[in-house]
Formats: structure tokens, C-alpha cells, sequence
């Protein structure tokens, strides 16, 4: 595994502090499950800056890093539904759109792909969403900020489902070259 690789693997040892932390009905675990999220969420773009960069994009990071993002997201939303900050049904269709995504990307039968393909920008701006709307969910704000965390919650199960429709859209092909041969 090169160094990208490793740091998406990394990414999910995150996951079970930021559980704990939820779990924790204190204002200063809040502030710290935010810090870990928001520094977790940041690794997605190391890794994949150094991937380019250093010109090590491979299958396997491909494979790992949407994966190793779901669960990162997943897991606070599902600890939201249990404080029942969020409902159920929307952290369902957020889900629901990424397991399909995550079978069509690495299916090529179903792609009609011949490798794993990567994040399309669509994809990119959900990812970006549920970032803020679950680091506005998960800071101890004002009862003010409330409308704001949940707006940005249902922003980023439309911005989900949209990003989805368009991956699973058929894509259109290039016009045949009219360059003389």
C-alpha cells in the first residue's frame, strides 16, 4: 500500500472516537467529535492530492477511499438518528444512494466500465455537503442554529440523491472524429 492508501485507511480510525464522543452528553465532547470529523473529512483531500501528486491513483484507493468516506458519514448520522436529532428516513435514502453507487462503480457489467471509476464532481459537492450539515449537527450550537444544521441536512440528502441520478444516468458519447484519416 503507498501513502495515499494508507492515509484513507487511516481515515477510519476516526470512526469509533467520534461514536464515543456522541455518545458523551457534554458540550466539550461535541467540540471535540467536531475537531476529529472535520480533520477525518480533511484526510479525503490529502489522500487524494498526494494520489495525484506523487502519481499514485490506484484501483485499490479508488475502491477504498468512497468506502472509508461512507462509513465516516454514516456513522455520526446514525448516532444523530439515535439522539434523534435527524430522522431515520433521510439518513435511509443517503444510505440507500451510496450502496447502490458503491455496486454500480465496481460492477463493471452494470457500469459498462472496465475499472473502478472515481468520484465525478457531483459526487464530490454531496460528499462536501454532508460534511457541513454533520459538523453543524454535531456542534453544540444555539438553539438558533438549529433550522441552519437541519436546512443543511436535507440540502445534502438532495445534493445525495441528485449526484446519484447523475452517476447512474447514461452518460453521452463523444461525436465520431472528423479528422481525415
Amino acid at each position: 500500500m503507498n501513502l495515499p492508501t494508507w492515509i484513507t485507511v487511516s481515515r477510519s480510525l476516526f470512526i469509533p472516537p467520534i461514536l464515543y464522543g456522541l455518545s458523551q452528553p457534554t458540550i466539550a465532547a461535541r467540540w471535540v467529535v467536531v475537531v476529529l470529523f472535520l480533520i477525518g473529512a480533511g484526510t479525503d483531500w490529502v489522500d487524494g492530492y498526494l494520489a495525484r501528486k506523487l502519481n499514485q491513483v490506484t484501483d485499490l484507493g479508488k475502491f477504498l477511499d468512497p468506502l472509508v468516506d461512507k462509513l465516516l458519514v454514516l456513522a455520526p448520522l446514525l448516532a444523530l438518528v439515535e439522539q434523534q436529532q435527524i430522522p431515520a428516513w433521510g439518513v435511509f435514502l443517503i444510505l440507500a444512494r451510496e450502496l447502490t453507487i458503491a455496486g454500480w462503480r465496481v460492477n463493471p457489467k452494470l457500469s459498462g466500465q472496465s475499472t473502478i471509476s472515481g468520484a465525478n464532481l457531483w459526487g464530490k459537492l454531496k460528499t462536501v455537503s454532508q460534511i457541513v450539515a454533520i459538523a453543524l449537527l454535531i456542534a453544540p450550537l444555539p438553539a438558533s442554529w438549529h433550522l441552519v444544521a437541519i436546512g443543511a441536512f436535507w440540502v445534502s440528502v438532495a445534493m445525495t440523491l441528485i449526484s446519484g441520478a447523475i452517476y447512474l444516468l447514461p452518460q453521452p458519447t463523444p461525436p465520431p472524429s472528423t479528422a481525415a484519416q
